[in-house]
């Protein structure tokens, strides 16, 4: 069996990726941040006597970077997505049909308790 370079995989568990993906994932990122640093500290270097505001912008970007990148780095792993729901509510049946639908409004009785109600079972008086 050969396999297909251009087929699309669908991820269908609620697993995190791998931990040799996360931290490939996080090295390539901390390469990334760690060029960009070592490129403002030589532009702030080679336009410190031509342009000086940006060779103090491009240093301050140099002095923050190491920060930034060693905080995203160690940022941890992501979080678990939540794992599809198993459960399947019950589906909602309509009311019994001769109910009220059909005898129309119930009338008010007395209220519940009070003596002389003739579903009450205590006696009278």
């Amino acid at each position: 069996m050969r396999k297909q370079s251009g087929t699309e995989v669908f991820r269908i568990t609620g697993a995190r990726q791998g931990l040799a993906d996360d931290v490939r994932g996080r090295q390539r990122r901390y390469i990334i941040s760690m060029s960009v640093r070592t490129v403002s500290v030589v532009l702030a270097t080679t336009l410190w006597n031509v342009e000086r505001h940006v060779a103090v912008v491009a240093l301050a970007l140099g002095l923050l970077l190491p920060y930034v990148a060693v905080v995203i780095a160690n940022a941890g792993r992501e979080n678990a997505p939540s794992l599809p729901s198993t459960f399947v509510p019950a589906p909602v049946r309509p009311a019994a049909l001769g109910t009220a639908a059909t005898t129309g409004p119930a009338e008010p009785g007395p209220e519940p308790g009070s003596a002389g109600h003739t579903g009450d079972p205590r006696p009278a008086g």
